[in-house]
């Protein structure tokens, strides 16, 4: 599967950053990249992954968005994870990257092994 990855502003001066596809480690510098990019290119004032079109993330996709989190973050500016699916909210839940990321699980059920 082919992975997409596609950088917008919002008029209130959010970047958002859209994954589609597959994350792991034959794209996940470029995941990385593009939001380092984002956080550089014209200083928004947040940063925002989604994640709904994404089909699958390994961990140097979780190593990815860990990046742009600190690089967001030595810029003061919020970073969040949207949209993401049940599957990867577990991943996060279990990696203990979903409170880092913005992200709420809203069932413990949510994120049983």
């Amino acid at each position: 599967m082919e992975t997409a990855i596609r950088r917008t502003l919002t008029d209130d001066g959010t970047a958002v950053v859209v994954v589609a596809g597959e994350v792991d480690f034959t794209n996940a510098e470029d995941v990385a990249k593009c939001i380092e990019d984002a956080v550089s290119d014209g200083q928004p004032v947040a940063i925002r992954v989604d994640l709904q079109q994404a089909a699958f993330i390994d961990s140097t996709g979780l190593g990815a968005l860990i990046t742009g989190y600190r690089a967001a973050v030595d810029a003061d500016m919020a970073f969040s994870v949207v949209n993401a699916s049940p599957g990867f909210q577990r991943v996060l839940a279990v990696t203990g990257l979903c409170e880092l990321f913005g992200l709420g699980v809203a069932d413990e059920s949510d994120i049983a092994i």
